[in-house]
């Protein structure tokens, strides 16, 4: 009868009983405030727009004012190099000055600044796949722990199982009715299902941590996977669609293209070095020299001091050699955006394999369900048989032994397979760029 109980208990451990503790989208919404992740990539982001302004900078107006103070000696009777004498003390002279100066050519900021537009456009991409992965890294954690704890409840039964097994044996061999061969392998058993139930509990554990690690809060009672799930596939049902989809919406590709599309950018600027550059440039200023402890003289005094004087000018800048350092940044530059073509190439080809893999995932993991379910039953059936063959003696206590142990991995197995489908649906969504908020709560409404 113990036996009958405990084999009923093994078939309830699969089924996710009702709960009141937190969803995934409290779980997300924790991470969305306290991720470091996703901070550090929103930190990097910031960081790298700050390039645009800095590179138009160069291309405005540069406008400095100075002010500078000096002071000579002069000894009494020296000629100020005119034959005449200043007069004796100390020359001070006191320079004002303010200048604009405005690039009117200059084809090397202006790459520049087209570089630096698309690296920010590229990192904000990133940024993007960043806030896109953090659906999936939250589901991942938490669908994980929900795994676990199933996993925890089947080790426990089958623990028990083997315990309560492992008694009888022992008792029917004291009776005279067993062989001690039974007690030997029911005490086997039984202790490899304890350290079994350590094992999972142990990673049962470090999981709960790992979740705690994203959402920067301690995990408390979370949610179950109810026990029926929608067997729908994934739509639109052409694979080519969602990689279609995925070469055109995912973000990691879209920022690798905008890499590729700065380092040409480079190209340009390091090429320009070659080239003229015209500058045009407004001063204004002042100099107003005196003499201190004596007397200045008509020479020190002279027309124009302390008078304002004003200088227009336009610079052409001609560069004719450098030691050969532009056509090395050429060369660089160039194999740069070459690096650059490569990783994205990569990339496309990573995202197309990723997408299809997800949706043969989904499709398969719809058939690992259903015949998940089907073997648990038939496991659950077997055990039935094998312990009544026992009883009448037609089966031996290994055969009991087995089936417990089958029915065990058939409940692990479909417990993997049911997490699993719902985090492939997610993966998908997300190998194609489209997966949001709403995939999150349409995973969180399978939930109870």
């Amino acid at each position: 009868m113990r036996l009958k109980l405990l084999t009923l208990a093994l078939s309830l451990a699969a089924v996710s009983l009702p709960s009141h503790g937190e969803d995934l989208l409290d779980a997300y919404r924790q991470a969305r405030a306290n991720d470091p992740v996703l901070a550090q990539a929103d930190a990097t982001r910031l960081a790298v727009r700050e390039n645009v302004p800095q590179a138009r900078a160069l291309l405005l107006p540069q406008i400095n004012a100075g002010m500078s103070l000096q002071q000579q000696s002069i000894l009494s009777g020296t000629s100020n190099g005119t034959g005449a004498g200043t007069g004796s003390g100390h020359e001070r002279t006191r320079s004002i000055s303010a200048s604009v100066d405005q690039t009117i050519l200059n084809l090397s900021d202006i790459a520049n600044l087209q570089a630096a537009h698309s690296t920010s456009d590229a990192q904000e991409k990133t940024y993007e796949a960043a806030a896109q992965e953090l659906f999936v890294r939250v589901a991942s954690a938490y669908f994980t722990v929900l795994n676990d704890e199933e996993q925890l409840a089947y080790a426990k039964a089958n623990e028990e199982a083997y315990r309560v097994t492992y008694d009888q044996a022992e008792q029917q061999y004291k009776v005279g009715i067993s062989a001690v061969t039974n007690v030997y392998q029911a005490k086997s058993y039984y202790e490899a299902a304890k350290a079994n139930t350590v094992s999972v509990q142990n990673t049962l554990a470090n999981d709960r941590q790992a979740l705690g690690v994203i959402t920067g809060k301690p995990v408390g009672d979370l949610k179950k996977l109810r026990p029926e799930l929608p067997m729908d596939p994934p739509t639109p049902a052409d694979p080519q669609n969602w990689v279609d989809s995925a070469l055109k919406n995912n973000p990691t590709l879209a920022s690798s293209q905008l890499s590729v599309d700065a380092a040409q950018h480079s190209i340009n600027a390091a090429r320009a070095g070659h080239l003229p550059t015209i500058t045009a440039s407004l001063s204004r200023g002042k100099n107003t020299s005196w003499l201190e402890n004596g007397s200045l003289n008509n020479s020190a005094a002279g027309a124009g001091n302390g008078r304002y004087g004003t200088t227009v000018g336009i610079t052409l800048s001609v560069p004719i050699f450098s030691g050969g350092a532009t056509q090395s940044k050429v060369r660089q530059s160039i194999y740069q955006r070459d690096e650059a073509q490569d990783s994205l190439e990569l990339t496309r080809r990573q995202v197309t394999q990723n997408t299809l893999n997800y949706y043969n995932s989904v499709l398969a993991g719809i058939s690992e369900v259903e015949s998940g379910k089907a073997a648990v039953e038939s496991a659950q059936k077997a055990v039935d048989a094998t312990k009544a063959g026992f009883q009448v003696g037609t089966q031996i206590m290994l055969d009991v032994l087995t089936s417990i142990q089958q029915l065990t991995q058939a409940q692990s197995t479909y417990s993997v397979a049911r997490h699993q489908l719902v985090l492939n649906r997610l993966l998908l969504r997300q190998s194609a760029g489209t997966i949001d908020y709403n995939d999150l709560e349409y995973a969180n409404s399978l939930l109870q």
